[in-house]
């Protein structure tokens, strides 16, 4: 599948993806995937937001990253375990309720959500999610797990956006032939990290052969990062001029920035 078959994909590139709401703005520290977050991103001109879900024990999708609450609420325990009662009342930093994916959906109506389905026990009730508010073709889904995803194209057709797993990138990036079908894999966008380390050896994924390679199949390529303290300008300069089509960022004052010297501006918007 290509990207320009998705309305999800359909918009100019670069894409700017805030991170939990960009988790690295200084008016969202310690605020990250709360509805805050997310409407300061988009009161800056962001259009895409990148959360995680998990699912409650009686089957609510919240948008929080970790399976337990105890590192960014002032509560504890494990998502999956807790009744969505305990969950609505916990705290992001102390102020900030934990958001269902719904509340994300219907506060934003104008943005499109990149998201990480983070546990199995999130993925029927996350698709439920979605169908009963009409929002398949605002999304981008994927995952760590491949079966994960799997899934997820079987329920929701071609119509969904979905992101390549590991697997896939590791194809495009590393075999020697356009024979494997893991090249073709169904998804419109690899979404992967600058580098990846692998047997204690830091691998460059993020390279120009593999832009092109994506390009020519008609896929995106988003990069995020997985030592979240290499973002900064220069590597979004880097970043930009290999060709990548979208950054996910904690900075999103530094993104916008980069992409307004670019010639790219995002467009702040108001009532947020």
């Amino acid at each position: 599948m290509r990207a320009a078959d998705f309305p999800y994909l359909a918009t100019p590139t670069p894409l700017a993806l805030a991170h939990r709401g960009g988790a690295k703005l200084a008016e969202n520290a310690g605020l990250e995937n709360t509805l805050v977050a997310f409407g300061r991103a988009v009161a800056m001109g962001y259009r895409y937001l990148e959360t995680d879900v998990h699912a409650t024990r009686d089957g609510h999708v919240v948008a929080v990253h970790d399976p337990r609450l105890d590192r960014v609420t002032d509560a504890t325990g494990a998502v999956a375990d807790l009744p969505w009662e305990a969950v609505a009342a916990a705290r992001i930093g102390g102020s900030e309720p934990v958001p269902l994916l719904a509340d994300l959906l219907e506060a934003f109506p104008d943005a499109r959500l990149n998201i990480d389905v983070k546990a199995d026990t999130a993925l029927a009730p996350t698709l439920r999610v979605l169908r009963d508010h009409d929002a398949l073709d605002r999304v981008c889904l994927g995952s760590f797990s491949p079966r994960r995803v799997r899934a997820i194209r079987r329920e929701l057709g071609p119509r969904v956006a979905t992101a390549a797993g590991q697997v896939g990138t590791a194809a495009l990036r590393f075999s020697p032939a356009l024979l494997s079908r893991l090249l073709h894999t169904p998804a419109p966008v690899l979404q992967i990290p600058a580098e990846h380390r692998v047997a204690g050896r830091t691998l460059t994924l993020v390279t120009p052969g593999l832009v092109r390679r994506a390009h020519a199949l008609g896929k995106q390529v988003h990069v995020w990062f997985h030592d979240w303290s290499r973002e900064d300008a220069d590597e979004y300069h880097r970043l930009l001029d290999l060709g990548v089509d979208g950054i996910v960022a904690d900075r999103i004052d530094v993104l916008r920035d980069v992409l307004d010297q670019r010639g790219h501006p995002l467009t702040p918007r108001s009532g947020h």
